[in-house]
């Protein structure tokens, strides 16, 4: 059955609107929560990027929703080691609620230090390791490690998960969708490929989980809607591996200015009509995803939840159990 969550933009808001739209998210009857992990947001526009691990653990006193990250690049930037801390952490004051989403990450984020940053291949080489390490270390054993990209020595986790702490691993081609199924507890991709969702199922052996999000703008002028999107999320509609290899916020609002209003009202929902916010959303339960989270762009928060709540999470629900 598909399961309908809310995206809480790191990029975008503040911590404390974040944890406002958290709250919110449970009253309207949203089931999940994810939320993303950024250094930097992608544009000066959007403005903010607070850090995730603070997030989840304020998160977990105001809302008793599961939360996934959506998703942590446990690779560059931070030591999988680390990653693995935080995450058990994570797991704990949720009382084992938390899963880790992961991916190979984008030089947005990860270049920060002065590192080098690696092909798509050697990426998903780290991912691969990292993974193979916070999988024993989330065990609570003593875990001592030296591979080709990390080195752990006698660690172990004192606080280490005392329920299960699923990984679920994105990827945007078929060589990821592979990787996710052969490594992962499910599968993270933000659009309905098809295509790419049998790749990960051949992989998986087709029981582990498909989740996915979609961003939206709820206004009550359409015009409006699509001039707020265009302004804070241009990045959403760049093709290729554009979003993996740019390096700043910079970078990304040089790009931004080849995406139209024209392409944001094609491919993004856009206003009040509900029959479109419905069909964005339909897309994704009918390729078959468990999970598909719903992000608001813009400050509309109380207008979309009360929106989503009397005509969008029913109609959604109807058309899932009309599909089963």
């Amino acid at each position: 059955m598909t399961s309908f969550g809310y995206f809480l933009s790191c990029e975008e808001f503040t911590p404390a609107e974040l944890i406002e739209q958290a709250k919110l998210a449970q009253e309207a009857g949203f089931t999940h929560l994810a939320i993303s992990d950024h250094f930097h947001p992608w544009t000066d526009a959007q403005g903010n990027s607070p850090f995730v691990w603070s997030m989840i653990g304020a998160l977990s006193q105001v809302t008793s929703l599961p939360i996934t990250t959506l998703v942590t690049c446990p690779t560059v930037r931070i030591h999988p080691a680390v990653v693995a801390q935080a995450a058990a952490t994570s797991s704990v004051l949720t009382s084992g609620r938390f899963r880790l989403g992961v991916g190979t990450g984008e030089a947005l984020n990860e270049h920060i230090l002065g590192d080098r940053w690696p092909p798509f291949e050697e990426r998903a080489e780290m991912l691969e390791e990292a993974v193979g390490i916070m999988r024993r270390l989330f065990t609570g054993g003593q875990v001592s490690h030296r591979g080709r990209h990390y080195t752990v020595e006698d660690a172990r986790l004192y606080t280490a998960p005392t329920a299960d702490l699923p990984i679920h691993v994105s990827g945007f081609g078929p060589k990821a969708a592979e990787l996710a199924g052969r490594i992962g507890d499910g599968y993270v991709t933000m659009t309905p490929d098809t295509d790419l969702i049998e790749v990960f199922r051949e992989a998986s052996g087709g029981s582990k989980p498909v989740i996915g999000g979609v961003k939206v703008c709820w206004d009550t002028d359409r015009d409006r809607a699509v001039k707020t999107v265009r302004r804070l999320w241009s990045s959403e509609l760049l093709p290729g591996e554009l979003a993996q290899v740019l390096p700043t916020p910079a970078h990304f609002e040089q790009a931004n200015t080849l995406v139209t209003e024209k392409q944001v009202a094609e491919n993004t929902a856009c206003g009040d009509d509900a029959a479109a916010h419905v069909e964005a959303v339909a897309a994704y339960v009918k390729a078959g995803f468990d999970e598909v989270y719903i992000g608001q762009i813009g400050q509309n928060h109380r207008g979309f939840f009360d929106f989503y709540a009397k005509q969008i999470l029913p109609r959604l629900n109807d058309l899932h159990a009309s599909q089963r």
